[in-house]
């Protein structure tokens, strides 16, 4: 797997990208950087959806959203452990089961 590229980089060559003169195309910037065009383009959509050229969520939408589920996630995990902590001790206080005292 390649070593993925820095956020300084990919930003300071989509900034090259979109700053480009006339007649330079994107395939000779990506190549002069030694990245895939692909790569390129994505940064360039990327760039145009954070800067608001196109909707989208922004890479600062998506770091928030992805802190405050964190915290969510962790809840439904300490959910799920007392459900199945409940329905356990409901089953073992059935009359009948678990115990052989009368």
């Amino acid at each position: 797997m390649p070593k993925p590229y820095s956020r300084e980089f990919r930003d300071d060559v989509v900034r090259v990208a979109r700053n480009r003169e006339p007649g330079v195309t994107i395939e000779q910037i990506a190549k002069d950087f030694g990245i895939h065009t692909m790569t390129l383009q994505k940064g360039l959509q990327r760039a145009a959806t954070d800067v608001g050229d196109k909707p989208g969520q922004t890479r600062t939408e998506a770091a928030e959203l992805h802190e405050v589920r964190k915290p969510i996630r962790l809840l439904e995990q300490e959910n799920e452990v007392l459900r199945r902590a409940a329905a356990y001790l409901s089953q073992a206080n059935l009359p009948g089961k678990g115990s052989t005292r009368s």
